[in-house]
């Protein structure tokens, strides 16, 4: 049975939405079951390994209802099948639980969402800056944060390599 049967299966009345695109399955799932999809997919499925998490900002797409989508590329290290897991969040607080629990590998990338996007992810064991300064205050991949920043470069200690 392919993975989109266990979850046509599981979840019949989730709204899931199935597509495929260059040899990947790809399923929209609503936040709110985002856990129970994947906890599925990994328990039932065999994607036993979350290669990636990342996230998109359709700020000002015309045709966007929300404004984040968070993305979560899993593959099973049996078969070699993929498949990518969207789900979508909104401001104020963009929030959506850790994978964690399931998968030790979302400590670092869920960190760098957060870092990146500001989408926090409850239950994470140590959320906290891991590319930009911990004095940073925004999120240089919203489509809304400024091409030249907000002048806070100047504000931070530069770092030179010390001479040997």
């Amino acid at each position: 049975m392919s993975h989109q049967d266990v979850l046509q299966t599981r979840f019949p009345a989730a709204g899931l939405k199935f597509s495929r695109f260059r040899d990947n399955d790809r399923v929209v799932v609503p936040a709110g079951m985002l856990v129970e999809v994947l906890t599925c997919l990994k328990h039932e499925g065999g994607f036993d390994m979350l290669v990636d998490i990342t996230a998109v900002d359709y700020l000002e797409y015309a045709d966007a209802a929300d404004r984040f989508a968070v993305i979560y590329c899993l593959l099973n290290t049996v078969t070699g099948e993929r498949v990518i897991v969207k789900t979508f969040v909104n401001d104020p607080e963009p929030t959506l639980p850790s994978m964690y629990p399931l998968w030790k590998s979302a400590d670092w990338t869920e960190r760098e969402v957060y870092d990146m996007f500001g989408i926090r992810f409850a239950g994470h064991p140590d959320l906290r800056r891991i590319l930009m300064p911990h004095e940073f205050t925004s999120y240089p991949l919203r489509k809304d944060y400024p091409l030249k920043g907000r002048g806070e470069r100047h504000n931070f200690p530069v770092i030179t390599r010390a001479e040997s």
